[in-house]
């Protein structure tokens, strides 16, 4: 699920049976997800799909406590088979109500060659994707950022590197976080800093982000 946080199309899951794809788009607090279903083999694919809040097993739509009122999910119906070579597309459309951290799962339950068949997968779908980009010049940004206090408004990590820092690597990532990237307003020009606004049905969040990576250390300060 990690590899979608900053990008919104891909392969979500695939093995000898099945490849799953995935195509979302999103606007202000709603969204879209596009997926689709490709049967690999030479025998069709007697399928049922339902989406389940995670550790909620029910066969039915269902989310979580955690996320039941916060983000809402529609599910088109798919055909019940999936024949041999073929592909079929399934619509979800979304609407993020506040801000969340759980993510729904898809369980897809299928009969292969007279053998039941269960997969499961996380939707792609994190907070990041409500994101709308916002312009504002360097003298906004900081008057902004001195004015965040407490643990409630401001949060800090520092993480060492998974791999040597690649700073054209990192911006491509921000980018597609969803957030707008600032350049030349930092005194630092290998930093990074963002601007962003958080779209619900109930409020809109602004939020600001600085990432400082140290090439030396080979650690990131966000």
């Amino acid at each position: 699920l990690l590899r979608f946080v900053c990008k919104n199309n891909g392969v979500l899951f695939e093995n000898d049976l099945i490849q799953i794809g995935v195509k979302s788009e999103f606007r202000q607090n709603l969204g879209r997800l596009g997926l689709f279903y490709g049967n690999k083999t030479s025998f069709s694919l007697q399928s049922q799909v339902f989406l389940f809040a995670p550790q909620n097993f029910a066969p039915t739509i269902s989310c979580p406590d955690s996320l039941v009122s916060k983000l809402n999910v529609q599910v088109k119906p798919v055909e019940p088979v999936l024949e041999a070579g073929a592909q079929i597309q399934q619509m979800i459309n979304v609407e993020c109500v506040e801000d969340f951290t759980d993510t729904p799962t898809m369980i897809i339950t299928f009969i292969y060659n007279n053998v039941p068949q269960k997969l499961t997968v996380r939707l792609p779908l994190t907070v990041n994707k409500f994101f709308e980009p916002t312009e504002m010049n360097g003298e906004s940004f900081f008057a902004r950022w001195k004015n965040l206090g407490g643990n409630q408004q401001r949060s800090q990590r520092i993480f060492k590197a998974a791999q040597p820092m690649d700073l054209t690597a990192v911006r491509t990532k921000i980018l597609g976080f969803g957030m707008q990237l600032l350049d030349g307003i930092d005194p630092n020009p290998d930093n990074f800093v963002c601007a962003g606004i958080i779209h619900t049905r109930t409020q809109q969040v602004g939020c600001l982000l600085r990432l400082e990576p140290n090439k030396q250390a080979q650690v990131k300060t966000v």
